[in-house]
């Protein structure tokens, strides 16, 4: 398989299409009243609590310009329990095209898909779910993110043209940006925040993998009713 090597990249990206969908919701208010004032076109799709979250925010008349549910852009419901929202062919063909590839724009005019812009996502606390006194294997289970790591990381590795935030403390400074280029991110900018998304990542897998080996395998018919 021949693995793409990119040399034409945009430089400035107008923030137009961004996928939002948060476990923690600090700032999150502040942050989509001024994205959405400061990028009066964006669209932003999203999912479960924090779509529930930012309609609120937004109210009515604004929420039906600016805001769309996965599941309609999709074609599919979430799977019970959350565990699938946003693993769909149509999100990741927006998130990982590249610009000047022919063979990736015609992929997005077949599935009449437009490229994403931004990636918002923070990821389900496994950490502070794992910590609890009597916390079980079951319970570090539930809280593994499948969907947010790899929503941030197909963000992160398309910062060709894809800003992503994993952290509500980079609101403002998202912001900033956007204001002081007019709606837009450059690619120096997204490169940062990618950086700051694979150490995430790298350290969410590394807190799974440390809380596994904690637990005997021996210890799992204690938790699970084996068939």
């Amino acid at each position: 398989m021949d693995l793409n090597r990119v040399v034409d990249v945009e430089g400035k990206v107008p923030i137009r299409r961004a996928i939002v969908s948060v476990s923690h919701k600090t700032g999150l208010k502040e942050f989509i009243l001024s994205l959405v004032s400061t990028c009066p076109e964006i669209v932003m799709y999203s999912t479960g609590g924090t779509y529930t979250a930012m309609e609120s925010y937004l109210g009515a008349g604004q929420a039906l310009k600016h805001l769309r549910r996965i599941t309609e852009y999709t074609g599919q419901p979430e799977m019970q329990g959350g565990l699938v929202k946003t693993l769909d062919y149509r999100i990741y063909l927006g998130l990982l095209s590249e610009t000047y590839n022919e063979s990736h724009r015609t992929d997005l005019r077949r599935m009449q898909v437009d490229p994403f812009d931004l990636v918002v996502v923070n990821l389900y606390p496994f950490q502070e779910a794992v910590t609890r006194t009597g916390a079980t294997v079951e319970e570090g289970r539930t809280h593994i993110d499948i969907g947010g790591p790899t929503l941030l990381r197909a963000g992160a590795k398309n910062f060709l043209r894809v800003a992503t935030l994993c952290d509500p403390a980079d609101y403002p400074e998202f912001l900033q940006v956007l204001r002081t280029h007019g709606g837009a991110t450059t690619l120096a900018e997204r490169f940062r925040w990618a950086k700051k998304v694979f150490r995430l990542t790298a350290s969410y897998d590394a807190a799974i993998s440390s809380f596994f080996d904690t637990i005997d395998e021996a210890s799992l018919e204690a938790v699970y009713t084996i068939h």
